[in-house]
């Protein structure tokens, strides 16, 4: 009897654990099931337009898609269009690679200021997301952003706002981000973060990026980097980015420039100041002396201080992700979870590989024993959704998407221009004109 085997959520991780599957149980039956109509995830939407190598995973992954054993169900929501106890009635395991979409709050006074917004919003804006199709975060007075955060996020944040439109040329960047993003006078992008530069999360070549930007030159104040070495406690292979990443700041000039992306360390974020509900100016504190605050101007602050889940409704969350037990999810038998949603936001893409596989041998491993009784699997997820009326996008539907995307992008000499509302993807995915 082939075992059914459902996996919410078309990121990597549960890309990565449907490779694992394949390969471990051929026979099986596998719907990767997500609520929208596009695949891939964060290396979609979350991966920065002008890093298109790190995408290229994609085709990994479009190679699972064309496997006969395993289907894209996409439009599909879970908790909205099925619930999850369905699913686990349904298949004989339940995979949830949901992910951490939320972004977590400041927590500090002014923070729902016109110009504040999180970097999963701020991301998902000028990457295409549909969610944040109408966000329009920018505005043509501002001329200050704080991006307050100290990992690869922030520093993507920062460079896409300080690249010219010539550098973002062969990006897949939106269009209506790329267009307000040409149309700001930034004199200064501050990239704020609470401890100091030996404990920043940023890899070396991304911050080798910042000393290579057309318009804006990367600054950090030398007094700041004085005496400071990568701790010698720390495993090897992290003292060694911890060192590398102090030479590349030291590299940055001090000098006042035009125009400079300035790393700003040992300020924690206390206040928001606005003028007619726009804000204008962060405080901060030195965390190592709060009693020392000071103001500085910002027109525009995007939060990079990490993302909450948002699981299927009925899970249970202990300490930022979904109760487990192993990867098996608690109170929900023969239900799995992995990557973010399981261990929370941690870690790059490759990461999601290893916690995956490791998932996968749980799964199996499970699965050795005999079933109780068969279940409906696929088909039965097709009659429920029929008889609900939701209207699917499938590999197919996914395919005609993607060409209409690979086409735009052709014309203008681009990866793709992404179809960015929900309404552009569903005419793309049907054929509708």
């Amino acid at each position: 009897m082939s075992r059914s085997i459902a996996v919410i959520g078309a990121g990597p991780s549960g890309f990565y654990a449907v490779d694992g599957l394949v390969r471990a149980l051929p026979d099986a039956r596998i719907d990767i099931i997500d609520r929208l109509p596009c695949p891939y995830g964060l290396v979609r939407y979350g991966v920065a337009p002008d890093h298109q190598g790190t995408k290229a995973v994609q085709r990994q992954f479009e190679r699972l898609l064309a496997k006969p054993i395993v289907r894209f169900i996409g439009n599909v929501e879970v908790g909205r269009d099925v619930a999850i106890a369905d699913l686990a009635a349904l298949y004989d395991a339940l995979i949830i690679a949901t992910g951490c979409s939320r972004d977590r709050r400041l927590g500090i006074p002014g923070e729902d200021l016109a110009g504040v917004v999180g970097s999963g919003a701020f991301v998902g804006w000028y990457n295409g997301h549909p969610d944040f199709a109408e966000l329009d975060p920018l505005r043509p007075d501002m001329h200050t952003v704080a991006v307050i955060g100290a990992g690869n996020v922030a520093i993507d944040v920062a460079r896409v706002l300080a690249k010219t439109a010539d550098e973002m040329v062969k990006s897949d960047i939106a269009p209506h981000a790329a267009a307000a993003i040409a149309g700001l006078d930034l004199t200064e992008i501050s990239l704020v973060a609470r401890r100091g530069p030996a404990d920043a999360n940023f890899t070396g070549n991304e911050l080798a990026e910042m000393s290579r930007l057309a318009a804006f030159q990367a600054t950090v104040q030398s007094e700041v980097l004085d005496g400071v070495t990568a701790p010698d406690s720390d495993p090897a292979p992290e003292r060694m980015r911890k060192a590398k990443n102090l030479e590349l700041l030291r590299s940055f000039a001090a000098a006042d420039t035009p125009r400079r992306l300035r790393f700003q360390f040992w300020g924690m974020p206390v206040a928001l100041h606005g003028v007619d509900g726009k804000v204008r100016e962060l405080e901060l504190a030195d965390t190592r002396h709060p009693e020392r605050r000071w103001r500085q101007p910002a027109d525009l602050v995007v939060t990079c201080i990490g993302y909450d889940p948002s699981p299927p409704v009925g899970l249970l969350l202990e300490r930022g992700h979904i109760a487990h037990d192993d990867g098996r999810v608690r109170d929900l038998p023969g239900a799995y979870v992995v990557g973010w949603a399981k261990r929370g936001p941690t870690g790059v893409i490759p990461t999601n590989r290893a916690d995956s596989l490791a998932l996968v041998k749980v799964v199996v491993d499970d699965l050795a024993a005999p079933p109780a009784s068969e279940k409906a699997g696929p088909g039965g997820l097709d009659a429920l959704l029929s008889a609900r009326g939701v209207r699917i996008v499938d590999s197919a539907a996914w395919r005609r998407i993607e060409t209409a995307e690979n086409a735009a992008g052709q014309a203008e000499g681009r990866p793709r221009v992404k179809l960015g509302t929900w309404r552009l993807l569903e005419q793309a995915a049907h054929g509708e004109p």
